[in-house]
């Protein structure tokens, strides 16, 4: 099977632009129908996305070209170097799940007393440490929910505002960490380097940071405790696993390959926790002769990045369709001619990615899907690619967050059912409390309208 040529003509579809959009309109109502059915997981996706190359290769003219066209969008460098990413971010995260690592910090929370207001910040800042360690936000939410939420009504939290600061510490994880899905999306589709990246988000993440922190200060106390809070058992030398994402950033931030620092920080997670008696060899990787299997840590951790990467596969194989058209060209050329300047260009930035993450709820499904417009019309107007990169996971780690019809705040919802002593939250009222992501769209918008912050770095990887 021979490649597509770069200058092939583009590729018609019968019934037009409505054919060419056909495919897409069919993969967006398919997503739209899975979340509003409360059943928004990438698994879900995958029979869509086929229907959808299926639909695309019966309205093509030339189908030969179109699935040549699907083959040459996934086997893009950027869709292996995603998938290798949440392959080994996968295998680190359930490693630092199942050393204790969480169950070491609220024991350090707990055992300094903090009650009220300061439980919620504290739950916050537990959640912050957690998401980005492991660069996951729904794990987060899984993890640190089911630990934090119950022990809101004896230290005295608010039961809004307590799952609004989970929510929100899942948030600013799933922003700046280097393992997190949206940042390795949003630096790679820019050319960015991802220490880079994560060094210039700070200067929006903090600040939202700081005002999720007060308001959970101010407003997180529902008054005096009921009961004796409930401590986990958990061992302090838990609290040692934070040598590992430490060790990740720092080489990230040092300008290592994304790949090495991954590789390093999941060997040295094994080790470290093998040492501390967290868990044992076996548990890495072993056999079950009984059902003829092999299991471990290492396998939880590669099956949790299956989802994940064969949608983006998936994906880019219809996005690469939809290239092939011409369509996309077309809309950078029509972008382009109307952002004219650096604040034209990233409103038109923040528009797009804002369009696509509430069209499709899904962060990084919105970030490759405008992903080269905001590269071509960024660079056009002078944006550098950390900017260019800063907008689009910015915004993605807004409206998730807030939208009760979206998998983050769903999920929040959920983990506040049977409580006991605790009211179940809403989908909605948890996202109304994440004070960090309506902080964040304030500030990405401020950024936009004010130009704060544009004279970002504006080299780009070769």
């Amino acid at each position: 099977m021979n490649e597509r040529p770069s200058d092939a003509p583009p590729l018609s579809f019968h019934g037009g632009l409505i054919g060419t959009l056909a495919p897409f309109a069919l993969f967006l109502a398919g997503v739209a129908w899975l979340g509003l059915a409360g059943a928004p997981d990438e698994t879900g996706f995958w029979p869509i996305l086929l229907g959808a190359m299926a639909c695309g290769l019966l309205l093509a003219r030339d189908r030969p070209a179109y699935a040549d066209a699907l083959i040459d969008g996934m086997s893009r460098r950027i869709v292996m170097i995603m998938v290798l990413a949440w392959i080994l971010a996968g295998v680190l995260g359930v490693l630092l799940r199942e050393s204790g690592l969480v169950e070491s910090l609220v024991w350090l929370a707990s055992s300094t007393g903090v009650r009220g207001g300061m439980y919620a910040v504290t739950a916050f800042v537990i959640s912050v440490i957690f998401s980005t360690a492991t660069g996951t936000s729904l794990g987060t939410i899984l993890v640190c929910a089911p630990l934090l939420y119950p022990a809101g009504a004896p230290l005295g939290a608010d039961p809004a505002f307590l799952i609004g600061a989970i929510l929100a510490g899942a948030t600013f994880g799933d922003n700046v960490s280097p393992i997190s899905d949206t940042t390795i999306a949003s630096a790679t589709t820019q050319d960015a380097d991802l220490g880079g990246v994560v060094r210039s988000r700070l200067r929006y993440a903090l600040p939202a940071g700081a005002a999720a922190i007060i308001v959970f200060a101010l407003f997180g106390s529902a008054g005096d405790a009921v009961a004796t809070a409930t401590v986990p058992v958990a061992a302090p030398s838990g609290l040692l696993m934070l040598a590992v994402p430490a060790l990740v950033l720092a080489l990230l931030m040092r300008g290592h390959h994304l790949v090495e620092g991954l590789m390093y920080g999941v060997l040295s997670a094994m080790f470290l926790a093998v040492l501390l008696g967290r868990f044992g060899p076996a548990d890495l990787f072993g056999i079950d002769r009984e059902n003829f299997i092999a299991q471990g840590l290492v396998l939880d951790g590669i099956r949790r990045a299956v989802g994940i990467s064969l949608f983006t596969i998936l994906l880019m194989g219809l996005v690469g369709g939809l290239e092939a058209s011409g369509l996309v060209q077309g809309m950078v050329d029509w972008v382009r001619e109307r952002a004219r300047t650096a604040g034209s260009a990233e409103w038109w930035i923040f528009g797009s990615v804002s369009a696509a993450t509430l069209l499709t709820t899904h962060s990084v499904v919105a970030i490759v899907t405008v992903g080269d417009l905001a590269k071509e019309v960024g660079k056009t107007a002078g944006i550098g690619a950390y900017r260019r990169a800063n907008i689009l996971d910015v915004v993605v780690c807004t409206y998730p967050f807030l939208f009760p019809f979206f998998i983050p705040t769903i999920l929040a919802g959920a983990m506040t059912a049977d409580v006991v002593g605790m009211p179940r939250v809403s989908p909605w009222g948890a996202g109304l409390h994440n004070v960090h992501s309506w902080a964040l769209l304030a500030v990405i918008m401020l950024a936009i309208g004010t130009g704060w912050g544009r004279g970002d770095a504006t080299a780009e990887r070769p």
